[in-house]
């Protein structure tokens, strides 16, 4: 049962419920602003839950989707090389994004993660209109930084709208929040520790 906080509109699990969560982290660089919020995440996450975290550059995920007569499309749901990150998302109850947005978007490695792993047959399945969701049961959270102004956010075509609708909600992976810790590179120290704050203040919300 989900309660919602009428005050602030975020969402918490019913009191006493352990969850299984799964963090999905893309940034390269573990000692910039994003390995900040990921250590922020991961040390106000409740003590009830379980924890996972899947930090594709650390693992070398590679990114690239391919199919040909040997290797067909119908054939993702049992790639044994995305069977690990499957099983995963099986076992979570709450996944958890955190990525830079760079050109609008997620960064490449991300894109290539959805596009290997969030595959028809196993997140989803075709109807005669539109997709049928089979991963439904679980939330997520997305939480974004970047540059552009929060007022102009609204009128972008991505900036995780796009892991939120089009494969996060297809997939029956509802409700999703996304957080944007913006603007970043001209903020000051004292902002950024602001934002981080905030971070960890959500993450105890979970």
């Amino acid at each position: 049962m989900w309660v919602i906080n009428t005050l602030t509109g975020n969402m918490n699990l019913s009191e006493g419920r352990n969850m299984n969560i799964l963090i999905i982290y893309a940034h390269p660089n573990h000692q910039s602003f994003n390995g900040a919020v990921l250590e922020q995440v991961q040390n106000n996450l409740g003590k009830q839950h379980t924890v996972k975290t899947i930090d594709l550059y650390a693992e070398h995920f590679d990114p690239v989707l391919f199919f040909d007569k040997e290797h067909r499309r119908r054939d993702l749901a049992t790639d044994p090389y995305t069977k690990k990150y499957r099983d995963l998302i099986t076992w979570a109850n709450e996944l958890i994004f955190i990525f830079p947005v760079w050109w609008g978007g997620m960064p490449a490695i991300l894109k290539g993660f959805t596009d290997r792993v969030f595959v028809s047959g196993w997140a989803y399945k075709g109807k005669k209109i539109g997709m049928e969701g089979k991963l439904g049961g679980r939330r997520a959270w997305i939480i974004i930084s970047h540059d552009t102004p929060r007022i102009a956010v609204p009128f972008m075509p991505d900036y995780g709208s796009v892991l939120k609708r089009q494969v996060l909600g297809n997939c029956g992976i509802k409700p999703c929040r996304i957080t944007h810790l913006t603007p970043l590179k001209s903020s000051t120290l004292e902002q950024r520790q602001k934002m981080l704050a905030k971070v960890g203040k959500l993450a105890r919300e979970v």
